[in-house]
C-alpha cells in the first residue's frame, strides 16, 4: 500500500514502552486510525510539539514493510492548529475531552467521516477563539454528532400521535432517551421510565441549531434555560443511545459544578 499525507486530529494517544506512542487520529480522508510513533518521546524534529491530544496537525504515515499487519507508522507531524487557548481553562478542556472521547469510542477504524472531521475542526476552533458561548458550541457539536451518526432524535413533534410542537398547548414535554422521541402529554402513556421533562423552547432551539449553517451558530441566544436543559438531555441521551459511560463526561460535570 502506498504511503499517504492527511489532515488529522488528535484523539488520544498511549505510552507503548519507553519511546514510543500509539496515537488515534481522526483524518480528514481515512477517517479514524491508529499510528504508531516510534520515538516520540526523544524526536523534537519530526513531531515538534505536535501531539498533544486535540491539536490540528498534517501527517505523513508509512506502512510497515516487514509485518503487514502491523500498525501504520507515524513518518511526522506537523502543527497546524494547537487550540492553545483550551488548555488554559479547565471547562473548555472538559469539554474537548468529551468531543474526542465520543468519537474516539463511536468510529470505525478506516472509514472516512469528513463531515464529522469538518464538526470537530469547527467546533475546537469556536471554542478555541470564545467567539460562541461554550455550552452552545457543545450543544452544536452533539446534536450535529447524532445527526451525522444517524441516530439524530426528533424534536420537531410527537412521535407517536404526529401532533406538531405548535399545536400543544403544554409548556413541557417528556423527552423518551430509549425511543429518542418527544411525547406529548396526551401519549405520556406509552413513553418508557428512561427520560427528563423539557422545555418547548429548549426542543424548539436544539431543532434549529441542528438545521441551520454551523457558520451561523453564533447567531443563536440561547436562554439559560435551554442552555442547563438541552446539556442535560444531549449528555444523557448519547452515552444511553451508544451504551457507554464517558470518564470524560464525568469529569466535566464535576469542573461545571465546582465552578
Amino acid at each position: 500500500m502506498a504511503d499517504f499525507s492527511t489532515d488529522a486530529i488528535l484523539l488520544r494517544k498511549i505510552e507503548y514502552g519507553d519511546h514510543d506512542l500509539i496515537i488515534t487520529f481522526l483524518t480528514r480522508d481515512r477517517g479514524k486510525i491508529a499510528v504508531i510513533a516510534k520515538n516520540a518521546k526523544q524526536s523534537v524534529r519530526r513531531f515538534s510539539g505536535s501531539l498533544d491530544l486535540f491539536s490540528a496537525n498534517s501527517i505523513q504515515c508509512t506502512f510497515p514493510k516487514k509485518n503487514k499487519d502491523g500498525l501504520i507508522i507515524l513518518a511526522q507531524s506537523d502543527l497546524d492548529n494547537g487550540f492553545a487557548n483550551i488548555r488554559y481553562d479547565v471547562i473548555k478542556t472538559g469539554y474537548a475531552c468529551y468531543w474526542v472521547e465520543i468519537l474516539t469510542l463511536w468510529l470505525e477504524e478506516g472509514k472516512p467521516q469528513q463531515e464529522l472531521f469538518d464538526l470537530l475542526y469547527f467546533s475546537l476552533d469556536a471554542l478555541n477563539r470564545s467567539d460562541i458561548r461554550t455550552q452552545v458550541v457543545s450543544l452544536l457539536f452533539q446534536i450535529r454528532f447524532m445527526g451525522i451518526s444517524g441516530f439524530a432524535p426528533n424534536l420537531e413533534f410527537c412521535d407517536s400521535c404526529g401532533k406538531d410542537l405548535d399545536t400543544i398547548t403544554r409548556g413541557t414535554l417528556r423527552f423518551d432517551f430509549k425511543e429518542g422521541q418527544v411525547i406529548c402529554p396526551g401519549c405520556r402513556p406509552n413513553a418508557s421510565k428512561y427520560g427528563m421533562e423539557v422545555s418547548k423552547g429548549t426542543l424548539k432551539q436544539l431543532a434549529w441549531i441542528n438545521a441551520t449553517e454551523m457558520d451561523r451558530a453564533d447567531r443563536i441566544k440561547f436562554s439559560p434555560l435551554a442552555i442547563r436543559e438541552g446539556e442535560v438531555l444531549l449528555e444523557s441521551f448519547i452515552p444511553f443511545h451508544i451504551g457507554r459511560e464517558f470518564k470524560s463526561l464525568g469529569f466535566l460535570r464535576r469542573m461545571k459544578r465546582e465552578r
